[in-house]
């Protein structure tokens, strides 16, 4: 008798039922649909905060939780979902994660209250933790050719960085014409579509009788607690005020169970995460190009989108439509990307595409005392070069990732790259977010003449009070509170091109070492 999860109903009958060859572009669709879903779900809830918060009489506590809540429980569950797709086989975690999705989507889009839509959160990243690194096995599983893989995976990372780009955007189109709940409310019908195809065209896979991978549910829980502890100090730091007991319990809890849980997986036979892994430096540039990527991705994004609607003042629509051409950028880079890794080699790739980022960060930079304007060539140029390295250096991380990787540990890969992105993207909020805060508040607090007080936390608080001032003072702290923002925009883009040209030259000197040597267990 097959030991384990059985995919769902009666247990022989339907699960030796044979799946229908399908060619694997097709697998490519059916896959990159939920991953749409998924990194949509990161971002598309920005623009509805405001209003479901109202109409929820949600608390500052809840509502920053009603955010968090994604995010952390993907982070701390992808690790034990990759294992559990290398034991179970990868179409069966892909198929409950689908319908654990669905349900969680239908409940947050009719929650009555904020804990019901914080629960529903958490429902929805377990789903997502369940699919996200089985979407990637299964393009590995399904693709025999190393070129027609490496264009699968550069469209995979074009649909990763373009989709989470794009989620500010179909939100607020979504939020023109319907209910708050329709943000989450519109990934049903994907799923329905989804659903049957991926019942009837995925491949079983080769570890579908799930032998030689033990699921460790303390290991799970260590790392579970490590991230969750480690992404809760890191959100702290990025307020403009934090407080230093949430920063340093969560930190110090987060380290330690972290550290726990590598000292486990050591000792173990069959570990949930081989360090072996990390043994190829090829393996380990992919991860750090990764994190420097999903940091630049998420941390300039909301730098530079918070700017458009306070600066600009434009709607959050408008301001999804100006930033566009920044996924249209990840969308064509990513598979060109693929088709050309066999040439220039994946490091090589990494190296340059972040250091595409790095450029386009500093033409913003440049544009930003005309940007006000209207928007000019270089900030369109900027945009575009940021989103083509982006989604250029998403496949070649993916790439490398699952390249350098065993095909047993493929779901093990597939969930070090997901974690990489999580936690740089954390990082990134974090790290560039408190850049920018601190910067404006130091501009604002050394601009000359008197201004009112708590006009130095935050431009929202400033217009907040310019509006009860008289107008010409209004408009005197307006313009003072802007053109700090600016600095701190400026500032903001300096260091997320210095850490996107330093990660550019660690590959680099990774990539010079050569692979290095490997083991297994």
């Amino acid at each position: 008798m097959r030991s384990g999860m059985i995919w769902p109903g009666r247990r022989q009958a339907r699960a030796r039922r044979p799946v229908a060859a399908a060619s694997p572009w097709l697998v490519l669709a059916i896959v990159s649909s939920a991953l749409f879903l998924i990194v949509i779900d990161m971002t598309i809830l920005y623009t509805a905060l405001p209003r479901l918060t109202r109409d929820l009489g949600a608390s500052s506590a809840e509502k920053l939780w009603i955010v968090n809540a994604y995010s952390l429980v993907v982070a701390g569950l992808l690790p034990g979902a990759g294992a559990l797709g290398d034991r179970y086989g990868h179409r069966r975690l892909f198929l409950w994660g689908l319908l654990i999705f669905a349900l969680a989507s239908l409940v947050a889009g009719f929650a009555p209250t904020a804990e019901v839509l914080i629960g529903s959160r958490a429902l929805l990243a377990l789903g997502a933790a369940a699919m996200m690194p089985t979407t990637l096995s299964l393009i590995r599983q399904s693709f025999d050719d190393p070129e027609a893989r490496a264009l699968a995976i550069g469209i995979w990372a074009s649909i990763a960085s373009g989709g989470a780009a794009i989620g500010p955007l179909l939100g607020g189109v979504l939020l023109e014409h319907f209910h708050w709940g329709s943000v989450f409310l519109v990934n049903l019908p994907v799923v329905a579509l989804t659903l049957p195809l991926a019942l009837r065209y995925v491949p079983r896979g080769e570890a579908e009788e799930g032998e030689g991978h033990p699921f460790d549910p303390l290991g799970s829980l260590q790392v579970l607690a490590g991230l969750i502890g480690l992404t809760l100090a890191i959100k702290e730091m990025a307020k403009p005020a934090p407080s230093l007991a949430w920063v340093l319990v969560p930190g110090l809890v987060g380290a330690a169970a972290l550290w726990l849980f590598l000292r486990r997986q050591r000792r173990s036979v069959a570990p949930m995460l081989d360090l072996a892994l990390f043994r190829d430096r090829r393996f380990s540039a992919a991860v750090i190009g990764a994190v420097a990527a999903a940091a630049a991705l998420l941390g300039i994004e909301l730098v530079v989108s918070q700017r458009l609607q306070l600066v600009e003042a434009l709607s959050p629509m408008q301001a999804g439509l100006a930033i566009l051409p920044l996924p249209l950028g990840a969308f064509v880079a990513g598979p060109l990307a693929g088709l050309a890794l066999s040439r220039t080699g994946a490091s090589r790739m990494l190296m340059w595409s972040l250091a595409l980022v790095a450029a386009g960060a500093l033409l913003y930079r440049a544009d930003l005392g005309g940007a006000a304007e209207g928007p000019g060539a270089l900030r369109l140029g900027s945009f575009i070069a940021m989103g083509a390295g982006l989604g250029a250096a998403m496949t070649a991380a993916s790439t490398a990732i699952m390249q350098h990787a065993p095909a047993a540990r493929a779901g093990m890969a597939a969930s070090v790259e997901e974690v990489s992105y999580e936690l740089g993207g954390a990082l990134g909020i974090a790290l560039l977010g408190s850049v920018m805060s601190a910067a404006y508040t130091a501009a604002v607090l050394g601009a000359p003449g008197t201004l009112p007080a708590g006009a130095a936390d935050s431009l929202d608080r400033a217009r907040v009070l310019a509006e009860a001032l008289p107008a010409e003072r209004g408009e005197d702290l307006l313009r003072v509170a802007m053109a700090a923002f600016d600095r701190s925009v400026s500032l903001v883009m300096l260091v997320a091109a210095g850490i996107l040209g330093g990660a550019a030259l660690w590959i680099l000197q990774l990539s010079r070492r050569g692979a290095g040597p490997q083991r297994s267990h």
